[in-house]
């Protein structure tokens, strides 16, 4: 006897046999059953009852025992009500029986639908462990996905600016190393960049409004400096 206990699980009806036995909507057993339950309070009953969540958390089915899926027919047709109450006499009747009642097939049976209620509980609580996985795996790509163009914006800014890199204002280059210039340093950049067949790129300036952001290696030549370690790069960031 205490084998078959094992066997078969204390009796439930779900909400979607309940939804399947009296053709009404899922959502909508569903919604009675939570409203049964609130009215209900603190009733010892409720400690019996489960339900099966989604990955968001939210109920997308009640496991009832006989008691409380009576008192939600209480609300419901004659008819229906007596089509969920000889399904639970089937169910009570089939667990009824003694062991000597019960033939080879009838223990199978048992132990394959308590086999395949377990399968299906693992099955629905690796679903909502993948499904929490993915979301988390979509947020973390987004996140990247935004740092990543953030950063590109930044360093597309800096380009504009003339404080990259690959070329750079006198004023950038005095705002990122404290040195102070002569007016007519650029005089010395310019022939630089000419010397190696380069061109200086000009950039908006809020006093000059434009000025010319001179390429790397004529502040290597001409000054020491090396762009690359003024500016660190905002892509390698």
């Amino acid at each position: 006897m205490n084998a078959l206990q094992n066997i078969a699980p204390a009796l439930t009806m779900s909400s979607r046999e309940i939804a399947e036995l009296t053709s009404k909507d899922l959502g909508h057993v569903n919604r009675d059953i939570r409203a049964m339950l609130d009215s209900l309070g603190d009733d010892p009953e409720l400690e019996h009852v489960r339900e099966d969540k989604d990955a968001r958390g939210y109920t997308v089915a009640f496991h009832l025992g006989r008691e409380l899926t009576y008192t939600l027919l209480a609300g419901y047709s004659t008819q229906l009500r007596r089509r969920v109450i000889a399904r639970w006499q089937e169910l009570e009747a089939a667990q009824a029986k003694t062991p000597a009642e019960l033939s080879r097939m009838d223990i199978l049976r048992l132990a394959m639908e308590s086999e395949q209620a377990r399968i299906q509980a693992e099955s629905e609580r690796d679903k909502a462990i993948a499904t929490k996985a993915e979301i988390g795996s979509r947020r973390e790509a987004t996140a990247m996905a935004t740092a990543s163009a953030k950063s590109r914006e930044v360093a597309r800014l800096q380009h504009e600016l003339g404080r990259n890199q690959q070329h750079a204002t006198v004023i950038a280059v005095e705002k990122a190393t404290g040195m102070a210039f002569p007016k007519n340093a650029y005089v010395d950049l310019r022939r630089v960049t000419q010397k190696y067949g380069l061109q200086a790129v000009s950039v908006v300036d809020a006093r000059y409004g434009s000025v010319k952001a001179w390429p790397a290696v004529a502040w290597r030549e001409c000054h020491g400096i090396e762009l690359s370690d003024i500016f660190p790069s905002q892509e390698a960031a």
